[in-house]
């Protein structure tokens, strides 16, 4: 019965997903950043679709993010990455991205890892 539900859930957020990539597009200009999350994880990506290339990838997994993360709930952890992600881009060249939740609601992690990178001076 809960693994009916679980697909359910999978195939209602890969839908959403699928609706928003059809409106937004990352380009060289202004590339995607994309997040994910998993159970315990959160992974952002920034990405040039154009190209078809990964710009930049983080996770709760970085080493970077280790000290930083230790004894942090799951929201917290998100905004030291979102943090990190915008320090990051900044420091590659990328001052503006298309911010692409995933089919995730903009609510909890996703929005901590999205105010997190808005703070530290990424632009979308």
């Amino acid at each position: 019965m809960f693994a009916d539900k679980a697909l359910i859930r999978l195939g209602n957020r890969v839908a959403r997903h699928q609706r928003i990539r059809k409106k937004i597009d990352g380009t060289a200009a202004r590339p995607r950043l994309a997040v994910r999350r998993s159970l315990n994880h959160v992974y952002a990506q920034i990405i040039d679709d154009v190209s078809g290339k990964s710009l930049l990838l983080l996770s709760s997994l970085s080493p970077e993010l280790k000290t930083a993360i230790e004894g942090k709930n799951k929201v917290e952890t998100s905004k030291e990455l979102g943090k990190l992600v915008a320090q990051k881009a900044i420091e590659a060249g990328i001052k503006t991205v298309v911010f692409d939740r995933g089919g995730y609601l903009f609510h909890g992690r996703v929005k901590a890892v999205a105010d997190a990178a808005r703070e530290a001076g990424l632009e979308f």
